[in-house]
């Protein structure tokens, strides 16, 4: 599913197949439980050296509406483009 599916659930309060009303507070709580389980399923220090949480930070912003960027590769490049481990800058 991607982040303007769930954007656009979150808008228009699609329902589940539980009938929850899906909301961005909703949106959040899910992708809280599954960082969650995905941290589990990896071992603290794996998870702790992946970018999850800076993903995480990255599609709540774009799941609820606050911030929504046109192209995921200009709001994501500082923090996947590094260069001698300086970031590089656009």
């Amino acid at each position: 599913i991607s982040r303007s599916q769930l954007w656009q659930w979150a808008k228009h309060q699609a329902k589940t197949d539980k009938g929850v009303t899906v909301t961005p507070q909703y949106l959040l709580k899910v992708l809280d439980e599954e960082t969650d389980k995905l941290a589990k399923e990896m071992g603290e220090q794996r998870f702790k050296a992946s970018k999850m949480e800076l993903a995480k930070k990255h599609l709540a912003t774009q799941i609820t509406g606050k911030d929504y960027a046109d192209f995921l590769t200009s709001l994501l490049y500082n923090d996947v483009v590094v260069y001698d481990d300086v970031k590089a800058k656009i």
